[in-house]
């Protein structure tokens, strides 16, 4: 599985950074690293919904205190994983 999280300026302000340092935290507590290939992407064109995420290509918008309920409803039931 492929997540993407936007680093542009608007998701910069936003809260990019705390988004991708949980969701890292989140991914190695729960051992996916071998699942999971997390990377950034610069301006993702939907600057006005939050932090821009997409998962295999889907769009979603996270915010950093909606980021341990985005993994746990949409990234672990993608990979046949349990709940946290």
């Amino acid at each position: 599985m492929k997540v993407t999280v936007c680093i542009g300026s608007s998701c910069h302000i936003k809260g990019s950074r705390p988004v991708v340092e949980q969701l890292q935290e989140l991914i190695a507590k729960e051992e996916l690293q071998d699942k999971i290939e997390l990377s950034g992407s610069f301006c993702m064109g939907k600057c006005r919904q939050g932090v821009c995420v997409t998962v295999d290509g889907e769009f979603y918008s996270v915010s950093p205190e909606s980021v341990p309920s985005f993994f746990e409803k949409t990234i672990l039931p993608k990979i046949g994983c349990r709940s946290v």
